[in-house]
This record gives structure tokens, C-alpha cells and sequence, in this order.
């Protein structure tokens, strides 16, 4: 667990994909937070990462980069990446960057995971 009073990260596994649970503000000054976490993730639990956004209250450009890296970071070292239960209101720059249309986005975990198995 990873919590600063403006972020909270959690995680929880789902077989051999972790899912980070993420609560809070995603910009420059919580980027630091959010970048070691993921990294220590990808480092403790392989490849496989889901992150579910439903807590997130603002997300910047800074933050939405973060997450296109490990999206790549993930699919060139061979594992499923996804985001779950994002929400339009708090991760506008989703949807203005256009990046919406290319990220792996579903609703639930549930969906991703059969997304990964077929």
C-alpha cells in the first residue's frame, strides 16, 4: 500500500495479473508515487498489470503518459495490460488526446480478464 493523503494505491492479485487499485489525484505531484508503484509492481508480479481507475478524482497528460508506458511496457515483455471503470469526468484527457480509443478499456475486471483469455 502506497498512500500520501492525495493518492492511494493498493493492489490485489487476480491469478498471475496484478491489479492495482488506484484512489486519489494523478498528476505532477503525485507522478513520482504512481511511477514507483507500478514499477514495483511490474518488478514483484511479472508483466500482467491491470489498473482500476474508479477512484480516480483528476488524472493529467503527466500521469495518462505514465500509464501508456506501462501499457507498452507490459505488451512488449509479453503480458495483458488493461484499465477498469475509468471515468469520463475525472480522466477527460483520455478522451481529448484520442488515447481512449487505443487503450485497453473495459468496465469491470471481470471483462478484462476474459478479454485476456480469448
Amino acid at each position: 500500500m502506497s498512500d500520501n493523503g492525495l493518492l492511494s494505491l493498493t493492489s490485489s492479485m487476480a491469478g498471475d495479473i496484478v491489479v492495482i487499485h488506484v484512489n486519489g489525484v494523478l498528476d505532477a505531484t503525485t507522478r513520482e508515487q504512481f511511477s514507483d508503484y507500478l514499477d514495483a509492481a511490474a518488478d514483484d508480479h511479472g508483466p500482467g498489470m491491470v489498473l482500476d481507475l474508479g477512484g480516480v478524482t483528476f488524472m493529467d497528460s503527466r500521469a495518462l503518459g505514465l500509464i501508456v508506458h506501462h501499457w507498452q511496457r507490459s505488451t512488449t515483455a509479453g503480458g495483458n495490460f488493461a484499465l477498469i471503470s475509468v471515468q469520463y469526468p475525472n480522466s477527460k484527457v483520455m478522451w481529448v488526446t484520442g488515447l481512449s480509443e487505443r487503450l485497453p478499456l473495459f468496465d469491470t475486471l471481470d471483462e478484462a480478464l476474459a478479454a485476456f483469455a480469448a
